[in-house]
């Protein structure tokens, strides 16, 4: 029979890789305490409805990247392929903005994007993020900027460069884009398949591509930075401001873009030189009709979100140190009921313990205690039953005691690391 393997675009992780990510997890969760985020969960399916709607109709990501399915009612569904909008539809649904102040959260999660694997990108990816919301203050979102690059320095990320740029707002852009469109069907012959489509559905996007001829085209359309009203312009004077009392370096780059119809005003990148091509690891900006859209009040709100595989590229960190494991190695079945009785009390006294039901010879045991690196083997034999003790061999040091039993507590509370 032929041997099932794992769908393309998704991977296992699996002990000891998976304690980097215990680790990773646990720091974001610690860092972000700081600033007053709670962490929210969603589904990892929704209705497709939301994904249309949130992220727009016209980009890649619904057109091209979705995982839709019907149930079997007949209703559309989506594996999530972001998490933004199903964070707002849980607010919405659950009343949190109403009953939740500060408006802060924060996620980690598995998300679903048909699209090319490669180096640090799957179908089934994982990201953490965080959503604000309410608050519409420049300063506002150079905190958001200032707390998720002073997180990746935390981790000791390096050679890492944020760029930041204003895309205005619904009643700036409009006539940007316009202009956009003629320079682009002026260019268009310059331009991919797919940039010449979506010079009509979503001009902006051809900043976006890698591919050497709508790079060098773009390079020559205009910005949207003249064009921006009043507001957007005060607004992204005041986030650079912000920045510059954060101490956060920046560049401010007219022509990033971000990939979703729903952000407004500030946008921003945090790249590594480390990646090649696809050197974005975070990237967010503001979002001031999305919780509207959506049929919420009329709030805005700020975000990011960071691709957990890329961090671990760049991080590399070292598997956790496993606890000091204690073996338990029976010499006959007649001591087992004593040493189920030893782990117990390991067990409830916090101690990880491993009891081993095989009977099998010590010298077998021994083995087993080394490939599961235990720094403890302890021995219960007819002699120990007997005599209400155990013998116990240092792994590490390779010496042996015997004790009472009811002394292991005490003599393994001396010997934590």
């Amino acid at each position: 029979m032929n041997r099932i393997n794992a769908p393309r675009g998704t991977r296992d992780i699996v002990y000891p890789e998976i304690t980097a990510w215990q680790i990773l997890e646990e720091r974001i969760r610690e860092f972000y305490s700081r600033f007053l985020y709670r962490e929210i969960r969603t589904p990892m399916f929704e209705h497709s409805e939301l994904f249309q709607r949130g992220i727009g109709d016209a980009t890649e990501v619904v057109q091209k990247e979705m995982y839709t399915f019907e149930d079997k009612a007949g209703r559309s569904l989506t594996l999530r392929p972001e998490n933004t909008a199903s964070v707002v539809r849980a607010a919405i649904e659950g009343g949190l903005f109403d009953a939740v102040f500060p408006l802060r959260f924060f996620y980690i999660g598995p998300m679903f994007r048909y699209d090319k694997p490669q180096k640090g990108r799957f179908r089934q990816f994982h990201q953490f993020g965080v959503e604000v919301f309410r608050e519409e203050n420049p300063e506002l979102d150079a905190e958001v900027v200032y707390a998720a690059y002073a997180f990746l320095e935390e981790l000791g990320l390096k050679e890492i460069s944020l760029e930041v740029n204003s895309v205005g707002c619904e009643e700036c852009r409009p006539a940007y884009l316009k202009v956009l469109q003629q320079e682009a069907r002026a260019h268009q012959q310059e331009l991919c398949l797919d940039c010449r489509r979506k010079i009509d559905t979503n001009p902006l996007r051809i900043f976006d591509c890698k591919q050497p001829g709508c790079r060098a085209a773009a390079a020559t359309f205009s910005t949207i930075t003249p064009h921006l009203c009043r507001g957007c312009a005060d607004h992204f004077a005041g986030v650079r401001a912000g920045l510059d009392t954060y101490a956060v370096p920046y560049t401010v780059n007219e022509r990033m873009v971000r990939g979703l119809d729903y952000y407004t005003r500030t946008a921003f990148e945090i790249t590594s030189d480390r990646l090649g091509a696809q050197n974005a690891i975070l990237g967010g900006g503001r979002y001031n009709r999305l919780v509207r859209d959506l049929g919420g009040p009329d709030i805005a709100g700020i975000g990011f979100a960071a691709g957990m595989e890329r961090l671990l590229l760049h991080l590399e960190i070292a598997p956790g140190k496993d606890p000091q494991i204690c073996f338990l190695a029976c010499q006959s079945a007649d001591s087992r009921a004593d040493a189920m009785k030893l782990a117990r009390q390991l067990w409830r006294a916090g101690y990880p313990a491993y009891l081993d039901y095989s009977a099998a010879n010590l010298k077998k045991q021994f083995r087993r205690s080394d490939r599961m690196n235990a720094a403890f083997t302890l021995v219960l034999g007819t002699e120990e039953s007997a005599s209400g003790e155990v013998s116990i061999k240092d792994m590490v040091r390779q010496e042996q005691v015997r004790i009472p039993q009811q002394e292991l507590l005490q003599w393994l509370d001396q010997r934590k690391s």
